[in-house]
């Protein structure tokens, strides 16, 4: 599906400081910037004519672009911005040849391509590129927000407040900019994933790197993403698996990360815990939601039927949801399938890995070498759907830590 390498890089995002020349209450890493983004990125898309944006590019596009972020990982973003101006030739040609390895094998080598025709072909999926800096620049000003609370004494502060407000004018052009802008009802939203940068992943036990559940989601989303293009997922159903995954866990803006062995270990707590999600999920999440995209938010969160939640169920929506068996027999746009037992592997996955890469740092507890096993155990179990054996990547990415 994809190299250990190439998800070890995902992973260092976490590792990647933002705003670190500034006082910060909590701390900004890359990895939260991009799921934030992404997520920004989906309303934005979302509020704009749907004929005019391609969702599956905006995903792709939003790939690529952090796939060179992560290999340019120790220059500032401001500097990096102005470097590209005048050197963004060579520094897309370097990105490739880091990358060359761990991508060329995935699609038989078309994937790799697509992103190398993205960095030298400015014109490829343009108004899709847009909504992204747009996006990129709505998660950074909601960053800034927090720096400058804590950053008013230093005597440039205010100059970077006004250049990052000054910003927001090269993107009016999109209505839903406007609306952040005047902290309109969808501005809850932005609110509400940002806020998830501030839950840690395994809160109870140290880790390296530290992982939030807004980091999370992302990696989960672009592990069902690779897992789509494996499984030749239409378009639709690829898009869905990626949005699906990127909100799994948002009701936990709500309920806070409840880590299994606590959700499971009483009899009826799981469903107690389901039940209050959904209500406040219907109180909290759906009424500040765009025009139109709440029967299809409902969808991607897994809640169907009278008051039912499972975002990992296999599914369709035709004309009324069913639960199925095997979605590769419904590989059609009309079918609007998500794979959510791949993206099941693919959350499991994600967590195998968070615990392997601490331990692969040093940094191990009772809980993270048994919460690995037991993960380890489940993918064994469950790890197999059609041509991906997500038991065997665990094992590779194993191998390759040293672990």
């Amino acid at each position: 599906m994809l190299s250990p390498k190439l998800i070890e890089q995902f992973f260092g995002a976490a590792s990647i400081q933002r705003w670190n020349d500034y006082p910060r209450m909590v701390e900004l890493v890359e990895l939260d910037k991009q799921a934030h983004k992404f997520i920004i990125a989906y309303l934005i898309a979302k509020m704009e004519p749907k004929e005019s944006i391609n969702m599956r590019s905006l995903i792709e596009a939003g790939i690529f672009e952090f796939l060179r972020r992560v290999v340019v990982t120790d220059i500032r973003p401001d500097v990096f911005r102005k470097a590209l101006q005048k050197k963004e030739k060579e520094i897309n040609t370097w990105v490739l040849e880091q990358l060359y390895d761990s991508l060329s094998d995935i699609e038989e080598g078309a994937f790799y391509e697509r992103f190398k025709t993205y960095l030298n072909d400015s014109s490829m999926y343009k108004k899709e590129r847009f909504i992204l800096k747009a996006a990129s620049y709505m998660a950074t000003r909601w960053e800034f927000s927090i720096v400058y609370q804590t950053s008013q004494f230093l005597n440039n502060i205010d100059r970077v407040k006004e250049a990052v407000e000054e910003e927001i004018e090269d993107y009016y052009e999109l209505i839903s900019v406007r609306k952040m802008a005047m902290n309109k009802k969808i501005s809850k939203i932005v609110d509400l994933s940002g806020r998830l940068r501030f839950q840690k992943r395994w809160a109870q036990t140290p880790r390296i790197p530290e992982t939030s559940v807004l980091g999370h989601m992302l990696i989960v989303a672009i592990l069902g993403y690779f897992y789509s293009l494996s499984a030749k997922a239409c378009d639709g159903r690829l898009v869905n698996n990626f949005f699906c995954a990127l909100f799994h866990d948002f009701p936990e803006a709500l309920t806070r990360d409840i880590i299994s062995p606590v959700k499971y270990s009483v009899s009826g707590l799981d469903d107690i815990i389901s039940e209050f999600e959904i209500k406040m999920i219907e109180e909290e999440i759906l009424p500040y939601l765009p025009e139109g995209l709440t029967k299809e938010f409902k969808y991607l969160l897994g809640l169907y039927g009278d008051n039912q939640k499972d975002e990992f169920m296999n599914r369709i929506n035709e004309h009324e949801i069913k639960m199925v068996e095997d979605v590769s027999a419904y590989n059609e746009e009309k079918y609007n399938a998500i794979d959510g037992k791949a993206l099941k592997n693919c959350d499991n996955l994600a967590a195998f890995i968070e615990a392997t890469l601490s331990i692969s740092h040093g940094v191990r507890s009772k809980e993270l070498i048994q919460g690995k096993e037991h993960i380890r155990g489940k993918l064994k179990e469950k790890g197999k759907i059609g041509n991906v054996d997500f038991y065997e990547l665990a094992l590779e990415i194993e191998t390759y830590l040293g672990v």
